[in-house]
């Protein structure tokens, strides 16, 4: 069965009869799948393989520790008579100078980062989908002035003016310094989200769906933006681990929440006291391992969502699955 673009836009052009109805959406759907619209199976396969999972596993239990912190951690600003102790059964990560008990700093510590980091990370996301999927989708002045804004903000050097604003700033807490760490970060997923929405916009599935008369809305929310699904998640993945490094830096520079507990907070007190210099290691050790811990993870799960979008790296997945496969009977004769 084949239609014009009329019959596809009303099917009752094309002679059927009242009761064939059902038949008509039915081609009709066909036509679209025919064009080349994915499946919901292949907007899945993001979530398979190892990386995926062991970042998903460290990820939320660093989660996990950030809702239990508030609930089970003791003060952390409670002091001992005796400072600079080394880890022992008493304190297992050690004390600062002043006898604080660096674990529950940790603890304590994790909420603020991760916090930053998801609010952060969905912030860039909501300007990114609004500068780039929205400026490209509607196309003419409002992609040359999405692109114009998004551009300024690329040229200009964003270390330099988060510390601006962000010393700037009289209210400085958790929340508002992720704000702002994600007001500074958010156009060069604007960008990648614009150039992907030019691609997708102008596939078949995506024209096919223009010819059988779908509104706007409708070719956004269901033909163009569940395929930018993955790339939205990835940019998510990336505004979350640069925005809690950029936290810790902005916190080793003094520049953080004041009285907020965060792990950058923890290495400024400890850079402050001259922790490398007396040797206390347990003080900023712990909290620089966990910024490193976390940000591994989340550098996987990024990594395991390009392996799935990128064609090079997944054709390169492939072929090296099927060497191995292929090797696999060899090595077991042997």
């Amino acid at each position: 069965m084949s239609f014009t673009q009329q019959e596809l836009a009303d099917p009752g052009l094309s002679g059927s009869e009242p009761d064939a109805d059902d038949d008509t959406a039915a081609a009709r759907t066909g036509f679209l799948r025919a064009a080349g619209r994915p499946r919901r199976g292949d907007r899945r396969r993001t979530s398979r393989g190892w990386k995926f999972w062991v970042g998903i596993a460290i990820c939320a239990f660093f989660a996990l520790v950030a809702l239990t912190a508030p609930f089970l951690v003791p003060n952390p600003n409670q002091s001992s008579p005796v400072g600079l102790q080394p880890p022992s059964a008493d304190h297992w990560f050690g004390t600062t100078n002043i006898g604080q008990d660096v674990f529950a700093q940790v603890y304590a510590g994790t909420t603020g980062s991760v916090v930053i980091g998801v609010v952060a990370g969905a912030i860039t996301v909501v300007l990114s989908m609004l500068f780039g999927i929205g400026g490209a989708f509607l196309g003419g002045f409002w992609d040359n002035l999405s692109s114009l804004i998004s551009n300024v903000f690329l040229v200009i050097p964003g270390l330099p003016l988060l510390i601006i604003v962000t010393d700037y700033v009289e209210s400085r807490d958790i929340v508002v310094i992720a704000i702002v760490i994600a007001l500074v970060s958010w156009a060069g997923a604007a960008r990648v989200l614009r150039a992907q929405t030019l691609s997708v916009r102008s596939r078949d599935y995506v024209d096919a769906a223009r010819v059988a008369s779908e509104s706007s809305w409708r070719i956004m929310l269901r033909e163009i933006l569940p395929n930018l699904m993955p790339i939205i998640a990835s940019q998510f993945v990336f505004g979350a681990l640069g925005a809690i490094l950029a936290e810790a830096g902005l916190s080793f520079l003094g520049l953080g929440a004041p009285g907020g507990k965060s792990w950058g907070s923890i290495l400024f007190f400890a850079q402050n006291a001259q922790a490398i210099t007396l040797g206390a290691w347990w003080w900023f050790v712990p909290p620089g391992l966990c910024i490193a811990i976390l940000g591994a993870a989340l550098g996987l799960i990024n990594f395991s969502i390009d392996e799935r979008i990128n064609p090079r790296l997944r054709t390169a997945a492939i072929a090296k699955r099927s060497r191995s496969r292929s090797t696999a009977p060899k090595g077991a004769a042997a």
